[in-house]
């Protein structure tokens, strides 16, 4: 479980979210809270409360975020398994940079209620865990319908048993090295290349891998991305919650939003205050006009990814085009703050999947210079069975000592 923010300090929930509900049914043991990133908006791990999550490979560097303390107990050996939150790649970014294994299921297959929301329609918490087994058993637990409660889930939700699907073989299974998600503009060569070549020994478990295209994943995506984000900060005036849906709305959560906002706004760190100014100057200039189109051209890159997975079974890239950052020293000015927790660089392969809702793991495709690399596995909508598979195929094959 997570927690962090000193707006929400002293707030005591009376009821458990259903993922924590469903894993003590299950037989589950919750060890405590782990700290992510103040209010959840970093991709880096330096903005939590009680200062930086470090990277279990070298304490010197970012663990990724926001679910950031999750992805450093894991490394550490600290927990079995660990849930996160992922708006734009929460639960992706710090697995690749920590190397474990993260999933941002298809959007409502996992029930958000008693999580606080950051964007209604970009909503996902996920599991995360050191293999793909445990990740793959605990989503077992987690998914599925929460009886209406959240407005997130279709009715129909059916849930496998994902961990009997994890064979090692992937005869038939046709896997896209998506061209976009390599060779940005801040991509390292060494994890493009090593992400590559992993994803080609695909081809030992049975898959057929092949470049492939997707025009608009890179730099369009982001783009469209960062104003729907922004938009969604409505939440933040909203009390978490906003209008407009129908659903379970925790009322005691809303009560201390509101009581922090309105007497430790200054409390929130410098990435919500830049968010929010940032989404108070867009809504009074232009109203909601780029959140409207952001949400418009989501449904045309919805379409696009589609097409895609149409032609293959899963999608590849890396899950972050670069290696895990050096933290900054302490004197760090409040717009180096925000430039590096707010970079969208580093969000370039996560975020686009939070807008379409396409399932997405980020898996450890190895080391370079001693850091972690992580690769993203992406699949079709309620086809996260077959994403978990080619990982766990690819997680066999990174680990024969054959």
């Amino acid at each position: 479980m997570m927690n962090g923010s000193r707006i929400m300090e002293g707030y005591v929930p009376e009821y458990d979210a259903t993922i924590v509900t469903r894993i003590l049914d299950a037989g589950g043991t919750i060890k405590g809270k782990s700290m992510c990133e103040d209010l959840c908006m970093s991709a880096d791990s330096f903005t939590s409360v009680t200062g930086p999550v470090l990277n279990a490979h070298d304490r010197t560097r970012s663990a990724g975020g926001s679910s950031s303390g999750s992805a450093a107990l894991l490394a550490l050996e600290q927990v079995d398994m660990a849930t996160g939150g992922d708006q734009g790649g929460s639960v992706r970014i710090p697995a690749a940079w920590s190397g474990v294994v993260g999933l941002k299921a298809t959007y409502g297959l996992v029930p958000y209620i008693g999580c606080v929301p950051i964007g209604i329609t970009r909503d996902h918490v996920g599991p995360m865990a050191r293999t793909v087994h445990d990740v793959a058993l605990m989503l077992e637990v987690i998914a599925g319908y929460d009886n209406g409660l959240d407005p997130r889930q279709p009715a129909n939700l059916t849930v496998p048993e994902y961990t009997k699907q994890l064979t090692g073989d992937l005869g038939g299974i046709r896997v896209g090295l998506l061209k976009e998600g390599f060779g940005s503009e801040s991509a390292e060569a060494d994890v493009d290349e090593l992400v590559r070549a992993q994803a080609h020994r695909l081809t030992s478990a049975g898959a057929v891998v092949e470049d492939m295209s997707v025009p608009l994943h890179y730099p369009d995506a982001s783009h469209i991305y960062s104003v729907v984000h922004e938009g969604s900060l409505e939440t933040m005036k909203g009390n978490g919650l906003g209008v407009g849906w129908k659903g379970f709305h925790p009322t005691s959560m809303i009560d201390a939003l509101i009581k922090g906002y309105r007497t430790r706004a200054n409390d929130m760190p410098p990435t919500a205050k830049f968010n929010y100014l940032l989404y108070d100057c867009i809504t009074t200039n232009y109203g909601n006009r780029f959140y409207a189109k952001g949400q418009n051209l989501s449904r045309m890159l919805t379409h696009a990814y589609n097409q895609a997975l149409s032609r293959y079974d899963v999608i590849i890239m890396p899950t972050i085009p670069f290696k895990a950052t050096k933290l900054p020293n302490k004197d760090i000015s409040t717009s180096e703050i925000c430039k590096m927790a707010l970079n969208f660089g580093q969000m370039s392969n996560v975020c686009p999947f939070n807008l379409t809702g396409h399932p997405a793991l980020s898996i450890n495709a190895g080391f370079s210079q001693g850091l972690p690399v992580g690769m993203m596995i992406v699949g079709r909508h309620f086809d996260d069975a077959t994403v978990l598979k080619v990982a766990h195929a690819f997680e066999n094959i990174r680990d024969s000592k054959i």
